[in-house]
């Protein structure tokens, strides 16, 4: 007989349930509870990793976001530093805060102008993005 025999011998839930009905359902009990406890660990770990890949992907967008704040500022200065030396009188310009700034409402888009007429495009040739 093998040691695995021997195991699955002494412990089989039919033997126990015939000799004492009580200890047989405690063993089905305890085997309902870990498989439950074995499934509802795989859906933790399901989720976790799910949440944390959304994390993940969340602080990419944040980072990227970051960046290009910081890299509109750095535009935005050297445009000043640029207009501030190209003029004879800086004294005359306004240092950029957010009080100074003037938000203005998008015009209403009529429906009789087509979108890709060629006439409407501007002469200026495209930046590429990115600089």
């Amino acid at each position: 007989m093998g040691a695995l025999e021997l195991i699955q011998g002494s412990f089989s839930a039919g033997k126990i349930t015939r000799r004492s009905p009580l200890v047989g359902g405690l063993h089905r009990i305890a085997d309902g509870t870990l498989l439950g406890v074995f499934a509802a660990l795989a859906v933790l770990a399901g989720l976790t990793l799910h949440w944390q890949h959304r994390w993940t992907m969340a602080f990419q967008r944040f980072e990227a976001t970051k960046l290009l704040s910081h890299r509109l500022t750095e535009s935005t200065a050297l445009l000043e530093q640029h207009w501030l030396n190209s003029t004879t009188s800086p004294s005359r310009f306004v240092p950029t805060k957010v009080t100074n700034l003037i938000h203005l409402e998008r015009p209403p888009v009529s429906p009789a102008a087509p979108a890709d007429d060629a006439r409407d495009e501007p002469s200026v040739p495209r930046v590429r993005p990115g600089y």
